[in-house]
């Protein structure tokens, strides 16, 4: 079967939006979520496209894959997973089906009805982003290591397997919960004696794995590789930076097929004092060895459960619920803050112009200061003029994290003083900030999230600093931005970064470092300026 290219699949999605019966055969109150570019929200990778859509019956939100790649047995496999899946309960996966002939397709030579695969959407961030995102926070990656270390004590009895465990199929929640993604190359009970579709990963399968190797144990390797990197980064991180990239964590297959010379096990062993590592070294020893932990006991991959009082640091969340703002305390701005005065939970007050933050916050909350929709927007105007609006704001020394679309939609906002202190800057925290003309980052801060600055429309120049590692989409729809500096300690960015900035004409770069930047930004390269 000849496939439908992405772009193919992308506009019959737009037109289901519009003629549901005529492009779904069964699926019809699916609609396309939206981004701001007004395109479906979509990813794509080597064999497929996955669309979110939302049923408009319940308000669902669900992952829609489409193939653009033939994959030998892939309709009776899937057949097989979605039989065995929907008797497991359990939040390390998602519920599945498999529909053959569900989604019309006009090719332009031929029309296809095109098989599907219906997930439960799951919101978070993939596990290598997470890390990224929380380097500089080692209760945040102990923890991680932690629930890694459940979910392995949980999948490893299990009579079916993953197939391709690696950090981009290993989502983390909202609520640090982990659940595994894309199950092309699962194994179950139903498929014993056939041949493996697909070997995993390289720089987390076994070595000597070949399509022979299918059966429940071909995720012990992977387990034990994964849950040794999170150990050894949580006691310490610059192992990382070190010996990862962006597209892997701490071994490679280079370094399992030359094993005396990793030098990242030589690394680990500076570690040993600690015996839940010397536990998961060993672990990994014995997989490499044989293949499999068939001998082994699941319980060796146990984590204990970090302490908080164990880490120098307060930790605080920057979620916040109804009932904390309603039992919070308000201040004579119309501010909301916890009792204890360090958490910013809400403001109330949209006639505010200027604010400052009260000494002693710690933290600013998701949506703090977050206009809920234009619809809502409209309403205030009418009743508030444009000016009106919150157009500056000081946060003092000694706040940490600024949450989740904690300032998104603050349309009439020019100025904002972000200090030192701050080490984590929110998803959206200043999307459609429109009148936002400058921003300092602080030096703490190491990871620039998704559409954290996105449609700030007015930035024209911006000052990357020294200490950020990775970049995501942060920067797209900034129409009138004409520079940026980039750091030397900048490990990965986006490579729609600077999508839709219109009047982008140069990237600051470090004397030297041209070679380094052509390889993270190729399509840039014209606008390098060594400075």
């Amino acid at each position: 079967m000849i496939y439908p290219s992405v772009g193919q699949y992308t506009e019959a999605i737009k037109l289901a939006d519009q003629y549901p019966e005529d492009y779904f055969a069964t699926m019809t109150t699916l609609r396309p979520v939206l981004g701001a570019d007004g395109n479906p929200v979509m990813s794509s990778g080597n064999f497929a496209v996955v669309f979110k859509m939302q049923d408009q019956n319940d308000g669902k939100i669900y992952a829609l894959k489409c193939f653009t790649r033939d994959q030998e047995g892939r309709n009776e496999s899937y057949r097989l997973i979605a039989d065995e899946l929907q008797y497991v309960e359990s939040e390390y996966l998602t519920k599945i089906q498999y529909l053959e002939k569900e989604l019309f397709v006009d090719t332009g030579t031929y029309d296809t009805e095109s098989p599907v695969l219906l997930m439960d959407w799951v919101e978070g961030e993939t596990l290598d982003k997470y890390i990224r995102k929380n380097i500089d926070d080692k209760y945040s990656l102990s923890m991680l290591a932690f629930r890694f270390s459940r979910l392995a004590m949980w999948l490893m009895p299990q009579p079916f397997a993953h197939g391709d465990l690696k950090p981009d199929n290993i989502i983390v929640r909202k609520d640090g919960s982990l659940t595994l993604v894309d199950y092309d190359g699962m194994y179950v009970p139903s498929m014993k004696g056939q041949k493996s579709r697909e070997l995993g990963s390289p720089d987390f399968r076994h070595p000597l794995r070949t399509e022979d190797d299918f059966d429940e144990h071909i995720d012990d390797f992977s387990l034990s590789t994964i849950m040794l990197s999170l150990k050894a980064i949580a006691l310490q991180p610059s192992l990382l930076e070190e010996y990862g990239a962006s597209d892997r964590l701490l071994f490679s297959q280079n370094g399992y097929r030359k094993i005396s010379e990793c030098k990242f096990l030589d690394a680990v062993k500076t570690l040993m004092d600690d015996s839940e590592l010397q536990r998961l070294y060993s672990l990994f020893l014995i997989v490499l060895a044989e293949k499999s932990l068939v001998n082994v006991t699941f319980r060796l991959f146990n984590v204990g459960r970090p302490k908080s009082e164990d880490y120098s640091e307060e930790l605080f969340s920057t979620e916040v619920t109804d009932d904390e703002i309603d039992e919070g305390l308000e201040d004579e701005f119309g501010v909301v803050y916890s009792n204890d005065g360090k958490r910013l939970l809400k403001c109330n007050n949209w006639k505010l112009k200027e604010y400052n933050v009260k000494k002693g916050t710690r933290v600013i909350c998701n949506g703090a200061f977050y206009v809920i929709s234009e619809e809502q927007l409209k309403e205030w105007k009418n009743e508030y003029s444009n000016d009106s609006m919150l157009q500056k704001i000081t946060i003092p020394n000694g706040v940490i994290y600024i949450g989740d679309w904690a300032f998104g939609f603050c349309k009439s906002l020019q100025s904002i003083i972000i200090p030192d202190t701050v080490k984590q800057i929110g998803f959206s925290a200043f999307k459609d900030c429109h009148s936002l003309q400058s921003v300092n980052i602080p030096n703490r801060v190491t990871y620039i999230d998704e559409q954290t600055f996105e449609y700030c429309t007015s930035l024209q120049h911006i000052i990357i600093p020294n200490g950020v590692k990775h970049i995501e989409d942060a920067f797209a729809s900034c129409w009138l931005l004409e520079s940026i500096t980039l750091p030397n300690t900048l490990v990965s960015i986006s490579e729609d970064v600077f999508f839709d900035c219109r009047l982008l004409k140069e990237i600051i770069i470090p004397v030297g470092s041209r070679s380094k930047f052509e390889q993270l930004l190729p399509k840039y390269k014209d606008i390098f300026v060594e400075q």
